[in-house]
């Protein structure tokens, strides 16, 4: 429930919040931003803040469908009451998830600012819907709809971590530092220096939203140490991705950058892309919660597998090339990545699985060759790119690892043929139509 301390926080940022929606855009696109303002706001990782965009997304769409059966359901089958307004629904049933979810994530700084924007942001929803007892109809199912994802989730595993230690020896993954100074910059030294233990290690273990399990599609596994295709891997990112490249262009520089957001580059594509169609409610409430179920996951599956296969990163590979038994491989003791390498392994690029992931669900709702520009989010925001299809999209973000000197090819080829699996997956048996 709302309460007055918590729609005062951080006043400034509320006010910008409020009237940053994009113009024309629906309840559930403008929700879908908020929901990405929250999860910032509450200091959720890229990890994380996949399954949140999912339940929200998933609870969203059930709420509008309850009223309005145009799909099938994915958890909450209603019933919703025809004068039920959409709007309220919408609003309440991503409140509903929020408050659930950020109450008990984050620092109390930031649940605070994230609860605050929440309400903020709900109560302009409600001024919006003129019609009381058609707001009050919505505002219930919403809060049905809500309260089922939260009670579907609630002991899915996120909060559970799982046993790790690092391997010994060539190949696996160990610690390993940032380039000097960080990049993007971290304020805090000690995280900005790196050797971070190794993160989410039980996020494999999570339910996922549609996988029938985590390991239902997986993958070969990185090419073997001694082997003409590792040695092609290794010395395309010790070229491309260091700290310091001759061989890298500006251009490629800033795609690293552009897409280093994660996945909320792929909300604003969907939301870009809606608005520009003036999608209704409910199509675009289908479009975001089939694209966020495919990226959560597309990270649980490949968090399942990466914890299998270990694989060191490059930046601990290419300090320690002369040991890795390949003699088409040198070892560079002084060598730093482009940008900062996430404390975890290799193999498979998650970056490149969720891509795959919403590209694919993207194309088979929307047409893959689409149109569309974008600027970037932080920490390297105000990067703007076109593209001419989704799946142009998903290729240049699994090439921006590569450039960033964060993650071997193979890694990324088969994160994009892993999240391909699971977005048509999604795209073939969820929230399909109802038929007449």
């Amino acid at each position: 429930m709302m309460t007055t301390a918590r729609i005062g926080i951080v006043l400034a940022c509320l006010f910008a919040c409020s009237h940053a929606s994009s113009a024309g855009a629906n309840e559930v696109v403008q929700w879908n931003e908020t929901t990405m303002k929250a999860i910032a706001a509450n200091g959720q990782n890229n990890i994380v803040s996949t399954r949140t965009l999912a339940m929200v997304q998933g609870a969203v769409h059930d709420a509008v469908n309850a009223i309005n059966r145009r799909y099938d359901a994915y958890y909450f089958d209603g019933p919703g009451d025809p004068a039920a307004s959409p709007d309220a629904a919408v609003a309440a049933a991503a409140h509903t998830v929020l408050v659930g979810i950020v109450s008990a994530s984050g620092t109390p700084a930031q649940r605070g600012a994230a609860l605050g924007l929440v309400d903020q942001a709900y109560a302009a929803s409600m001024a919006r819907v003129k019609d009381g007892p058609a707001r009050n109809k919505g505002v219930a199912v919403g809060r049905a709809a809500g309260a089922s994802m939260l009670t579907l989730r609630k002991d899915d595993g996120a909060a559970r971590d799982a046993p790790y230690t690092p391997g010994v020896g060539a190949g696996r993954w160990q610690p390993h530092p940032n380039p000097v100074p960080a990049n993007p910059p971290i304020a805090n030294p000690d995280l900005a220096r790196g050797y971070l233990p190794s993160a989410q290690t039980g996020w494999g273990n999570v339910t996922p939203f549609t996988l029938l399990s985590a390991s239902q599609f997986w993958l070969p596994g990185p090419p073997a140490l001694t082997s003409p295709t590792y040695a092609r891997d290794f010395n395309e990112v010790k070229n491309v991705g260091g700290k310091v490249s001759t061989v890298r262009t500006d251009e490629q520089t800033q795609i690293a950058r552009f897409w280093f957001e994660g996945p909320g580059a792929w909300n604003t594509i969907a939301r870009t892309v809606l608005t520009s169609r003036s999608a209704d409610a409910p199509d675009s409430a289908r479009v975001l919660a089939l694209m966020n179920f495919a990226m959560a996951d597309a990270y649980i599956a490949g968090f399942k597998i990466r914890y299998v296969y270990d694989l060191w990163r490059p930046v601990t590979a290419i300090r320690e090339g002369d040991n890795d038994g390949n003699d088409a491989t040198a070892g560079d003791p002084t060598w730093d990545s482009h940008q900062n390498t996430p404390a975890v392994s290799d193999y498979p690029s998650t970056q490149s699985t969720f891509s795959a992931a919403a590209a694919v669900v993207l194309a088979n709702l929307l047409g893959d060759q689409t149109s569309f520009t974008f600027t970037s989010g932080k920490p390297f925001d105000g990067i703007t790119r076109s593209f001419t299809s989704f799946s142009q999209a998903a290729r240049e973000s699994a090439d921006s690892r590569v450039y960033a000197g964060i993650h071997f090819r193979s890694a990324c080829e088969d994160g994009l043929a892993l999240g391909r699996k699971v977005g048509q997956r999604v795209a073939n048996i969820y929230l399909q139509p109802v038929k007449k």
